[in-house]
């Protein structure tokens, strides 16, 4: 049988028939659903050495150390780091030569007899790739999205053995991996917004281009990383801050990105809602401007961005939501505290094109009424016209038939113009600096903040010859 035809019952038969791999399965929250499916279908002697659910949390400190959160990254970290030592510890001296020894463990909370709680979950698995080799290692996080707990615990044994399975047979191609995933699945029953690959076997993958992956598959709607090229969990992070959104191509970043964040950022943290609260500023870019009217990823081009905003200190969204209702949406259920979008006046301008709500019953009216239902406002920059006139919010034209809903919207308070801009950046755009990168005319060095000017030279990114 072609292993891509393989159901939950032969991936977990094949591991276990698979002298190669033995080790721990702990699991916390949901019940034991991922080490059921080995002992059910047979043979689980020859791959589960222990199986652990420590469900008190006075007993599960005992084992793993205490902490504040119990589903959370260092949890999950804290139980593969263990019982994959104790895997050496006991096990190495009488089988190491013969063996790779793995542990795996999730963390999750599932849906509760009252319900309304999130329901998700870390899982990860650390594994030798051959006998005596350092260890390589994989995390995940789930959104469970069933809304019964049984269909949960289901969901969640399937992917743990695809996630098992994948580590096994499919290390070597992460990406197909990555695929596998939610194998025997639908994105409606999971969804995965992060996963890290780690380790010996994994030292050639960059993460980052994981993420990407996660959203183009439909696996996630967004993926997002820190300045540091570390993937982040985005509820986690988004967690009761106040969040400004800056969406673009950064293609490369120029002054005018950062003065419109640097402007915005002024304004909203003045809002009394927002004042002495923790603001997070990000860089969004949509899976549909990186896909630039194509139909794959142009990776090098996508990486050279991300560094260029990492080097800049900034946290990136990659998200699949082109409308900005979507993104909002995405952001409120993370957070509770003030949202704020920042664009140019173009933006706003499309943003009141009716052609782009055609797939809505309630059109127009209903995208603005779902945007602005979170108390969201709108950050706008002014346009530097031809005629060295600007396009404000003031002046901004809409079709006629609009111009009461944008009188209505502008009169409560949704759009906040940037009247603090410093005007020698106006006329900056990121097609002028590839321009000028592509013709030699180094002036497109005063375009761009000083570390993305020298990574740009550095790395030779945008065909930059010197």
């Amino acid at each position: 049988m072609k292993e891509e035809a393989l159901d939950t019952h032969h991936k977990a038969l094949k591991i276990n028939l698979d002298t190669r791999w033995y080790g721990t399965l702990a699991e916390i929250g949901a019940g034991q659903e991922v080490v059921r499916w080995f002992f059910r279908v047979g043979g689980a002697a020859g791959t589960v050495a222990k199986s652990i659910s420590a469900y008190d949390m006075t007993v599960s400190d005992a084992i793993y150390g205490s902490g504040d959160r119990y589903v959370s990254r260092t949890r999950v970290q804290a139980m593969l780091d263990r019982e994959f030592s104790l895997n050496l510890e006991r096990l190495e001296d009488k089988r190491g030569d013969t063996t790779a020894f793995f542990a795996f463990a999730d963390t999750v909370v599932a849906r509760s007899f009252k319900g309304g709680n999130e329901c998700h979950g870390w899982m990860g698995v650390k594994f030798q790739s051959r006998p005596r080799d350092e260890p390589s290692q994989i995390l995940i996080h789930v959104r469970m999205l069933d809304a019964e707990a049984s269909l949960q615990q289901e969901a969640l044994g399937v992917v743990g053995v695809n996630l098992l399975f994948g580590a096994f047979f499919l290390h070597h191609e992460p990406e197909l991996l990555v695929e596998s995933l939610l194998d025997k699945l639908t994105t409606g029953r999971i969804e995965i917004d992060v996963i890290e690959f780690r380790g010996i076997e994994f030292r050639s993958v960059d993460n980052r281009l994981i993420s990407l992956k996660l959203v183009q598959l439909g696996l996630s709607g967004a993926a997002m990383f820190g300045p540091n090229r570390e993937v982040l969990q985005p509820s986690e992070i988004l967690y009761k801050k106040a969040v400004l959104v800056e969406r673009g191509s950064f293609r490369p970043p120029t002054h005018v990105n950062f003065d419109m964040l640097h402007c915005a950022l002024e304004k909203f943290t003045a809002d009394p809602d927002v004042a002495g609260k923790p603001v997070l500023p990000i860089f969004e870019l949509t899976m549909r401007n990186l896909l630039a009217g194509g139909s794959e990823v142009d990776r090098r081009d996508f990486l050279a961005r991300a560094d260029l905003l990492a080097a800049c200190g900034m946290t990136v969204l990659i998200s699949d939501y082109f409308e900005y209702y979507r993104l909002a949406a995405y952001i409120s259920w993370r957070t509770k505290e003030r949202i704020g979008i920042v664009m140019g006046a173009p933006s706003l301008t499309e943003l009141f094109d009716e052609r782009y709500y055609t797939q809505l019953p309630g059109g127009i009216l209903e995208s603005f009424g779902r945007l602005f239902k979170y108390n969201l406002k709108l950050y706008v920059y002014p346009l530097k016209n031809p005629d060295s006139t600007l396009t404000t919010v003031e002046n901004l034209e809409v079709a006629p038939e609009l111009k009461k809903l944008y009188g209505y919207l502008a009169d409560r308070g949704s759009f906040v113009g940037l009247d603090n801009f410093k005007p020698e950046y106006l006329p900056i755009f990121s097609r002028d600096v590839l321009r000028k990168i592509a013709v030699g005319d180094e002036s497109w060095v005063e375009m761009v903040p000083p570390e993305v000017a020298a990574l740009i030279r550095e790395r030779r990114f945008f065909g930059w010859k010197g």
